[in-house]
C-alpha cells in the first residue's frame, strides 16, 4: 500500500469510522457516498452521515494461519477472523492476546489498535486494527430516538420509505 494512500485511510484504520444512511440506518464501514440498500440510492448520494463503530462485536468466522504471508512469519500461528460488529458491518481483521484454540466462533472481541508492519528499519510504521476478545459484556449503542428504536425491533432492512 502507498503512503499517500495510508494516511488518505487514516481515519477509517485508526477510528473505525463508517458511515449510516439517515434513511434506512444501515450501517457502512469503510464509508461508502451511496446507500446500496434504500430503494432510491440517487437520493442518498452524498447524504450518508459519519459514523463511528464502537469496535465491539463477535467473531462470524476464522482461520489459524500457519504458512505467512511474506512479512508475517515471525507471527504464525496468527488468527484471521471475520468479526460481525454490533452495529452491523462485518470487519476481517486479526485476533490476539488469545491462544488459537482458544478462538471459537461466537467468540466477543473489542477492536484494540495496534502496529501492523514498518517498512525497513527507519521506514513507516503502519498502525491499524486488530480485535483482542472482550474483559466485559458487549453491550449494544443505545437508539438516538424513538424512530430509530423502531428500527432496533424491526431489524435492519424493514423500514419503509
Amino acid at each position: 500500500m502507498s503512503i499517500a494512500r495510508f494516511w488518505r485511510e487514516t481515519p477509517q484504520r485508526y477510528n473505525l469510522g463508517g458511515a449510516r444512511c439517515p434513511r434506512c440506518h444501515t450501517v457502512y464501514f469503510p464509508p461508502r457516498s451511496v446507500c446500496p440498500a434504500c430503494a432510491q440510492h440517487r437520493q442518498t448520494l452524498g447524504h450518508l452521515e459519519p459514523f463511528q463503530l464502537s469496535g465491539e462485536g463477535s467473531v462470524v468466522s476464522y482461520t489459524v494461519v500457519h504458512d505467512a504471508a511474506e512479512g508475517f512469519e515471525m507471527q504464525v500461528p496468527y488468527i484471521l477472523a471475520i468479526v460481525r460488529t454490533v452495529e452491523g458491518p462485518q470487519l476481517t481483521g486479526q485476533v490476539v492476546d488469545v491462544d488459537p484454540n482458544e478462538v471459537a466462533i461466537g467468540m466477543r472481541v473489542r477492536a484494540t489498535f495496534r502496529k501492523l508492519r514498518e517498512e525497513g528499519k527507519a521506514g513507516v510504521i503502519h498502525y491499524g486494527y486488530k480485535f483482542a476478545p472482550a474483559e466485559e459484556p458487549i453491550r449494544r449503542a443505545e437508539p438516538r430516538g424513538p424512530e430509530e428504536a423502531a428500527l432496533v425491533r424491526a431489524g435492519p432492512g424493514t423500514a419503509s420509505a
